[in-house]
């Protein structure tokens, strides 16, 4: 157990013994503990297994590519249907965790292999994302926006066309693609 993530337990509030049970699982298979998006997270030479976080109605545990896990338990849970690769395991309560001990060491024992089998998900690609029509409308009519957008690396294309896209009215979607229009022109990401 790593010293520097003591402070994410100690601070844990809701649910610190649901959180203490799934780190002292989790260490136990000698993954490496590691502080990453201020989360508990495992992994093996570097490369990112699961990690623990919690929210206001549950805590779980994320198999970053919980895809490719043989989910014989069916517990496994997209976030969301954008999510591609990671899958999560829900919890409510301690005993939950102490019912799915066994199986949880067998994901992450899994969820090891798959890392050191160097199997990735396949991702959907940048072409695949719906295209608000909005936003077409302004790329047809803005050569230099086209240009900007294309040159932009496929994870920022996919930034922006989910969140234009989510917006369920025309005129948000507008005004998110207006507001945006200048970033893009500066190539950066939704998030830079």
């Amino acid at each position: 157990m790593n010293p520097k993530v003591d402070f994410f337990f100690d601070q844990a509030g809701q649910w610190q013994k649901e959180f203490e049970k799934l780190r002292t699982l989790v260490s136990d298979t000698g993954l490496e503990e590691d502080l990453k998006w201020g989360c508990p997270c495992y992994t093996y030479n570097g490369r990112n297994i699961v990690l623990i976080h919690g929210f206001k109605e549950y805590c779980a545990l994320l198999f970053f590519k919980g895809a490719l896990l043989n989910d014989t338990e069916n517990i496994l849970i997209q976030q969301s249907e954008n999510v591609q690769a990671a899958r999560q395991i829900r919890f409510t309560d301690l005993k939950q965790i102490a019912d799915l001990e066994k199986t949880i060491r067998t994901y992450v024992y899994e969820a090891l292999e798959v890392e050191k089998s160097g199997v990735k998900v396949p991702m959907k690609e940048t072409q695949e994302f719906e295209m608000p029509e909005e936003f077409q409308h302004k790329l047809n009519e803005n050569l230099e926006l086209k240009e900007a957008f294309e040159t932009l690396t496929p994870g920022r294309q996919r930034a922006y066309l989910l969140h234009f896209s989510s917006a369920k009215q025309s005129k948000t979607r507008e005004a998110r693609i207006e507001k945006y229009i200048p970033q893009i022109l500066t190539g950066k990401g939704l998030n830079d």
